[in-house]
């Protein structure tokens, strides 16, 4: 099943665009049947309904819809037409001349002028030489911008599609003109995988893959990985950190160049590569998307790429992020939306990708951006000043576009807010996400085995955690964030089995107390988070970060400064699991079975899991879901035999 693209802008002709009749407005019930709690605040509602109305209806009067609007990187940036006529644009509206510079021209300031129009885009077309590209492939180049004080500045250009960078000359990435010989490109083989009923995520970072301390590669990725995570039974594949970034140990989360796929790991080519293989197994691939903030380097990045601070950013304090050091959005700018809008639908145009996982959105919808912040669920927090509008409208425009043109297409947020609405579609006057990541749920096991002792863990607190969750909105839940495997805190397997990890884990060695208990504890959790799910949802999902699912032994850091640049830590140790002398195998092989057995009963998707004990004296949790019967044993040193549970359904139950 191939994701469709549905015919939008399909009112524009020749006589320019269609008049736009008034819109529908917002059917306020549907809402107040969903949460009754949220009538004092309609007003507001409507409110920003009407501004992703206003937006939605100038995209379409102005641009002729979302369809055109959203391939902003077919007119902008470096575009090859049929002749061979290369034509680049970018937009610099402070600037007041522009060339473009690079091995093609022997870097020559002034050979190559561009064209400024009425908006502040420049443009220069390069007619073919016996109808070959005069750009050749692979080559460097940049843009040279002189500014009003006539100074020169040098950019790389803000639509690039492939840049590199070569550490032993400088950290500054170098940007390329990407545009392969035939036979060198990739070629889609495989169809989209259907969407997927329920989401079991595996979140993958590509350079971290490698059993060797080195980056990895998308080939190996592809290679070695992608069968792993096939046999283990998840049906999503999110990728961390494939939007270039300057920094390795940002995790992916200090975006350079928005339209190019990282090169750290291979090229364009070869991540298409590894989507298209992924899909030939059925596994749906997610980007997890970078539109919280920007990188703030100046050389090879947005920040201040035509003089000023306020081009892509709001300009001042409003487009600094203290807390990440970085900038910030203005998305109530049109050309921002278009950047934004446009790198959505590249990658999932260029790069077949299946959706996306929104990073910090928190922090796009609060003027506050979550820094000091902590939410109470009073929904005044969600509809009062603190409120960044434009965030919210600009999540809202993301994802009635990507569900207008891909309707099968997965979003997901992480907000650690509790926005109401937030996985609502936007017709029904919600953020429109299809999911949103359960945050509190890791850190209620983290303070449990911090702070608790076994015999003292609530099971009604267990229980209330893994089912607090909006009402008709789905959740994905996990047991762990992939920032407990970075150097300074713990995983879940370190935080129970701590040294003796490094001990006590052959089956050639005794099984210590404490071993035992961190396997059985890491099963438990692990599959309550699958399971324990919220009655009020219809489908859910669940997430695993690479390496967690065996308790990958030891933690995660990227070659730095302080550890001596050494890539020992910034790995995954592929060779503890596979060694059969090794107790890793028996949480890898429980993680798999637990997967085949939702996939067998598809319990995440059912509507409802009806909870029927919470017994704090014996620590057990009873429930039911999708037909089967769920009992849960928590207790440190008690079993049971005979234990007696009552079942909605009457029947005879097969263990």
């Amino acid at each position: 099943t191939n994701l469709k693209k549905t015919d939008e802008g399909k009112n524009i002709g020749p006589g320019g665009p269609a008049i736009m009749s008034s819109p529908t407005p917002l059917d306020v019930q549907p809402i107040l049947a969903l949460d009754g709690y949220l009538s004092p605040f309609i007003p507001a509602i409507q409110h920003r309904y009407e501004k992703f109305r206003e937006w939605k209806d100038s995209i379409e009067i102005h641009e002729g819809g979302y369809d055109t609007f959203s391939q902003g990187y077919r007119r902008f940036g470096i575009n090859v037409q049929p002749s061979g006529e290369i034509v680049y644009r970018e937009w610099a509206p402070n600037a007041k001349e522009a060339f473009l510079i690079g091995d093609f021209n022997d870097w020559n300031r002034s050979s190559h002028p561009m064209e400024r129009d009425d908006f502040g885009v420049w443009q220069i077309a390069l007619p073919p030489k016996n109808g070959v590209p005069v750009i050749e492939h692979d080559t460097k180049l940049k843009i040279s911008l002189i500014l009003p004080s006539g100074e020169r500045i040098e950019r790389l250009p803000a639509w690039i599609t492939r840049v590199t960078q070569d550490l032993s000359v400088s950290p500054v990435y170098d940007a390329r003109f990407w545009n392969p010989p035939t036979g060198e490109k990739y070629y889609f083989k495989h169809p989209h995988p259907p969407q997927p009923s329920s989401v079991r995520i595996y979140e993958a970072h590509v350079g971290i893959s490698s059993t060797e301390g080195k980056v990895g590669t998308y080939k190996e990725f592809t290679r070695d990985i992608l069968p792993r995570i096939h046999k283990l039974g998840y049906n999503v594949i999110q990728l961390m950190a494939t939007m270039e970034h300057a920094y390795y140990a940002s995790f992916g989360y200090q975006v350079t160049s928005f339209f190019a796929a990282s090169s750290r790991y291979g090229t364009p080519e070869e991540l298409k590569e590894l989507i298209d293989t992924a899909h030939s197994m059925g596994l749906t691939v997610l980007l997890d998307m970078v539109h919280s903030h920007a990188c703030k380097n100046v050389l090879d990045g947005l920040n201040q790429f035509d003089g000023t601070d306020h081009q892509y950013f709001h300009a001042g304090g409003k487009g600094q992020h203290d807390l990440w050091d970085s900038r910030l959005f203005n998305y109530g700018h049109h050309e921002v939306l278009r950047f934004l809008l446009s790198n959505l639908r590249y990658y999932m145009d260029e790069y077949q990708f299946d959706g996306f996982r929104f990073d910090g959105v928190t922090s796009m919808m609060y003027l506050h951006h979550g820094i000091g912040t902590g939410f109470s669920g009073g929904y005044q927090e969600y509809f009062g000043g603190e409120v960044d509008e434009e965030g919210v409208v600009y999540l809202m425009l993301a994802n009635d576009l990507l569900h207008t043109l891909y309707p099968s297409v997965i979003t997901i947020a992480e907000d650690v807010s509790g926005m109401p609405l937030l996985c609502v579609p936007v017709p029904q006057g919600g953020i429109g996400f299809d999911y949103r990541l359960s945050m509190a749920v890791p850190d209620m096991w983290i303070k449990l085995l911090k702070h608790k002792h076994d015999d003292e863990w609530s099971m009604g607190d267990i229980v209330h955690t893994l089912t607090n969750r909006r009402f008709r909105e789905k959740s994905v839940a996990y047991a762990e964030s992939h920032d407990q495997a970075l150097v300074g805190d713990k995983t879940l397997a370190f935080w129970m089995m701590d040294k003796e990890m490094y001990t006590n884990m052959s089956d050639i060695t005794p099984l210590t107390p404490v071993i035992e208990r961190g396997l059985s504890l890491h099963k438990l959790i692990r599959y309550a988070c699958r399971c324990v799910t919220c009655p009020r949802s219809w489908g859910e999902g669940y997430l695993n970060f690479e390496g967690n699912e065996f308790g990958h032994p030891e933690w995660l850091d990227f070659p730095r400064e302080g550890n001596g640049n050494s890539f020992h830590y910034a790995r995954r140790q592929w060779n503890v699991v596979d060694d059969d002398l090794l107790r890793y195998k028996y949480l890898n092989n429980f993680d798999a079975a637990m997967n085949h057995l939702e996939d067998w009963y598809h319990w995440l998707s059912e509507p409802q899991a009806y909870v029927s004990l919470k017994h704090e004296g014996d620590k057990v949790i009873v429930f039911e879901r999708a037909n089967l019967l769920f009992i849960f044993n928590f207790h440190p040193t008690q079993s049971f035999a005979d234990y007696r549970v009552g079942v909605e359904e009457p029947g005879e139950y097969h263990a």
